[in-house]
């Protein structure tokens, strides 16, 4: 009786590894299409652009763990890599801000599996993600930016908005922190309004 027993038990476990990659990939999908539409927000420069794909990567980090939501922001990365404006140091940046968002909320989540355990992980992910991005932005994405665009002319559209930006540190921790943070909040909240919903359908109980 043992030995069919495992066997059963091992074409489980692969059945649920096989179903936890195609929903990974399916989430990554979903992430590429919504890195491509990004929506201006108001009072902040027109090349900081509003956009949810780390929406599914969160959803992936709580239903399938950290390490699924960090592959989705891989997926929806290389995707978005093939029409890169930037040489690939944008999305480099984007998967590093996004890792830093859902591995710590996927971690805390699956420590303490309740709404409150999800939403001080997304908390924190958020947090961990607006800081991450000063020194992304600033070692990373704007000297790749810089090579296109001098300093100045990028840092004067900051300036026709706050003109007491002196530096690009100014511009960052005024502008670019508080916006990633946001960011983070958006995702969050989508994810806490609908995850309960959808969660069944992404682990296979439904």
């Amino acid at each position: 009786m043992k030995g069919p027993d495992i066997m059963e038990q091992v074409r489980e476990v692969k059945r649920v590894n096989i179903r936890a990659l195609a929903v990974t990939a399916v989430l990554g999908a979903v992430a590429s299409a919504l890195m491509f539409v990004g929506v201006h927000v108001p009072l902040m420069p027109s090349f900081l652009q509003l956009d949810f794909s780390e929406l599914p990567a969160l959803i992936a980090s709580f239903s399938l763990g950290p390490l699924s939501g960090v592959a989705v922001c891989l997926i929806k990365n290389l995707v978005h890599l093939l029409a890169t404006s930037t040489g690939g140091v944008g999305e480099l940046s984007n998967f590093l801000l996004g890792a830093a968002f859902v591995l710590p909320a996927g971690i805390i989540y699956r420590v303490k599996k309740t709404r409150l355990g999800a939403l001080a992980g997304a908390l924190i992910g958020s947090a961990a993600m607006a800081l991450l991005s000063l020194p992304s932005n600033y070692f990373i994405v704007y000297p790749a930016y810089g090579l296109v665009m001098p300093m100045e002319a990028i840092l004067d559209m900051y300036r026709a908005i706050n003109p007491k930006v002196k530096t690009l540190w100014d511009a960052l921790i005024w502008f670019n922190m508080p916006f990633t943070f946001v960011k983070g909040l958006l995702s969050t909240a989508v994810t806490l309004l609908i995850y309960k919903r959808i969660s069944p359908l992404l682990k296979g109980t439904k």
